[in-house]
């Protein structure tokens, strides 16, 4: 037997797994060093920019600045960053008084009180002041012009107007962007619920282009290119982290450039193959903060479904310990009858959700493959009345697997889920 620990929450989950024939493996990203000293990386990333002028250049002559930061469903080290960014903000000559720090909440609900000191730190949420991002108020909001005919794009009127735009944020797999970052800090970050329908709707996730860890050619990305060329941004400040979630990697400077230079560097360790389609996989959803709910979870089901062979099981542990998610994924959860009737009635426009984009990875790759939980926050027969199967206990489920699948079974095991992307050996 072997002992491996799930990312799970904040504490882990310890499994045994029986030694089989076909075990394809612990599939885990590769160990990127951590930073001796962030916070000097830091500094010197912003005065040693890729492509761009240093930070404190570009502030010069701005009569006002804002910084985006990434809500706490990221964990992103915004102690970190802030400060020594706030400080060549501040020292180039643009008061304290004129920077705003705006949290970009996507559709996610806003981050207040303990939560946004827990999120900043003290001494920033005192001296600052500190927005949060609400997609569906429209007098929070400016347009900016079409993309793809049908998408109008609105954005957080605070950014649009400022003189000196920032965008921080962390570099990782992402499921419809191919990697995290850069642009996404805006789409969805700070854009509009009128934009995300279009760009979280069904046509959109339903594009076989818009996956993991794919850039070129990929149109959710290109879309979120396109929105931060018409509405502007100066400078990112982007990182990389390990498993361990400690700092591997500081890009600072051009907006497009710098991201992509973070994108290079971290594909080697975020990406692992396997020789054939699996029959089943056991997989997380990284663990806090990302396993929050059942929304984000969606994640770690669709990073491991294209590897899982059709009609073979997935199986994730996700604490949940928030349970569901937003009232719209509920929402559109509660549309459930079959995977495949709710697939056709979300393409054919019969409803819509500001969220449902969570409930369509889920049911689409339910269709095919079943869907096991193991979570402490949501309860069987919530989990049943979406058409999951709730899982007591993962180590007499792979002997359950095993038997059902045979003693040749090709399995897996992914303990930091969506933080891996996986492919077929060609």
């Amino acid at each position: 037997m072997r002992e491996v620990m799930l990312k799970y929450s904040d504490s882990g989950l310890l499994i045994r797994l029986p030694e089989t024939t076909n075990f394809a493996g612990v599939l885990e990203p590769g160990t990127q060093p951590a930073l001796t000293d962030p916070s000097k990386a830091v500094r010197e990333g912003l005065r040693n920019s890729i492509d761009s002028p240093p930070l404190r250049e570009l502030a010069r002559g701005r009569r006002n600045a804002i910084v985006v930061i990434s809500d706490k469903t990221r964990p992103v080290p915004n102690k970190i960053l802030l400060p020594p960014i706030l400080e060549e903000i501040e020292d180039a000559g643009i008061d304290r008084e004129a920077i705003t720090i705006l949290v970009a909440t996507g559709i996610h609900r806003s981050n207040e009180g303990e939560e946004l000191l827990d999120l900043v730190g003290v001494d920033i949420a005192r001296a600052y002041q500190i927005v949060n991002h609400f997609s569906k108020r429209d007098d929070d909001m400016t347009y900016v012009g079409n993309i793809m005919v049908d998408a109008p794009v609105f954005v957080n009127r605070r950014y649009a107007a400022a003189e000196l735009k920032i965008l921080t944020g962390f570099i990782e797999p992402h499921m419809w962007a191919g990697y995290s970052g850069g642009r996404k800090s805006i789409l969805p970050g700070i854009s509009s619920v009128k934009t995300l329908k279009v760009m979280h709707g069904p046509q959109m996730i339903a594009n076989p282009d818009v996956v993991y860890g794919k850039l070129e050619g990929n149109p959710f990305h290109e879309a979120g290119l396109k929105i931060m060329a018409a509405v502007g941004a100066d400078y990112i400040v982007n990182v990389t982290l390990n498993s361990a979630k400690e700092l591997t990697g500081i890009y600072c400077g051009h907006p497009v450039k710098a991201h992509y230079a973070g994108v290079r560097d971290l594909e080697p360790y975020c990406t692992a193959f396997v020789d054939r389609p699996l029959d089943f996989v056991i997989t997380t959803n990284a663990g806090s903060p990302l396993d929050v709910n059942l929304y984000q979870t969606t994640k770690a089901i669709a990073a491991v479904a294209p590897i899982v062979k059709r009609g073979g099981e997935i199986v994730v542990a996700s604490c949940c310990k928030e349970g569901l998610g937003s009232a719209g994924f509920v929402s559109a959860c509660e549309e459930f009858t079959t995977p495949r009737e709710w697939t056709r009635r979300a393409m054919a426009g019969e409803f819509f959700y500001p969220d449902q984009w969570g409930a369509q990875e889920m049911f689409k790759w339910m269709e095919n493959h079943p869907i096991h939980l193991y979570s402490d926050g949501i309860p069987e027969e919530q989990q049943r009345r979406y058409g999951l199967l709730p899982v007591k206990n993962i180590e007499e489920l792979i002997a359950i697997l095993l038997e059902r699948h045979g003693p040749d079974a090709v399995w897996a095991v992914v303990p930091d889920g969506p933080l891996l992307i996986l492919r077929l050996r060609r």
